[in-house]
């Protein structure tokens, strides 16, 4: 699947309009831009203000009018559409948070195997992370075609919505308890951190539980995709 770029005023208007699904809305801080920030907004586009140099870029330098939009490779799931999926089919919800991965090869992945472990969805924020881009359909495999990704203002907002629902909150974190020691027979959530600075404060403190891997080597973490994949599967097996 190939990025979708589109470019103009009108263009963007009119895929904002039609509910095209949009990514990134790029806009200039020139006048006349009122009407596509508040259909971005409404769009659950983020809006980003940026230089006309970087907006020449994005154009390939065609005529751009102040504002070039980045399509996303499917729609954006609401929150509340996730927690349905394992009500209508009966199960207990198991679903997948991402936090602060930014590099669309890590959510591609998280996404291909979440898909393949029989998650619920996947959530990510508006802000610090990757979005549904076409890197991200094709290291996926085209998982994010069929597990739908809900994007979310705040996460940590997000995470009380999950409790209300009943679901345990595990983030993912080196002081944790091991994850096979862990039990996920309930509602699950998985916070995912990214492989830098792991889980935020904020998020870190709303888990009701914090689980590891063991790190026998000399490396003190593992890529975040893989390590996503060793805990969903715990999910797995517990469940299986």
């Amino acid at each position: 699947m190939e990025e979708t770029i589109i470019i103009g005023r009108n263009p963007v208007r009119e895929a904002l309009r039609s509910g095209q699904p949009i990514d990134t809305v790029y806009v200039s801080q020139s006048s006349g831009l009122g009407e596509i920030r508040k259909l971005a907004a409404e769009a659950g586009a983020v809006v980003k203000t940026t230089t006309e140099q970087k907006l020449a870029q994005l154009s390939g330098g065609g005529v751009h009018q102040g504002v070039v939009a980045l399509g996303a490779c499917a729609k954006y799931a609401e929150l509340e559409e996730l927690l349905a999926v394992s009500r209508n089919k009966g199960t207990k919800p198991f679903l997948i948070l991402c936090d602060g991965i930014e590099d669309p090869h890590n959510l591609g992945a998280v996404i291909r195997t979440a898909e393949t472990a029989g998650a619920d969805g996947v959530i990510i924020p508006k802000r610090r992370s990757a979005v549904l881009n076409a890197t991200v359909h094709k290291t996926s495999a085209g998982a994010a075609s069929w597990l739908p990704v809900a994007r979310v203002p705040n996460l940590a907002a997000a995470i009380d919505r999950l409790k209300e629902a009943g679901v345990w909150i595990y983030g993912t974190d080196m002081n944790g308890t091991l994850y096979t020691e862990t039990s996920f027979d309930g509602g699950v959530a998985l916070v995912i951190g990214s492989e830098g600075s792991g889980i935020s404060r904020l998020v870190r403190e709303k888990c009701d539980f914090l689980v590891k891997l063991p790190m026998k080597g000399k490396i003190t973490s593992l890529n975040a995709s893989v390590a996503a994949g060793i805990f969903m599967y715990e999910v797995v097996r517990q469940r299986g």
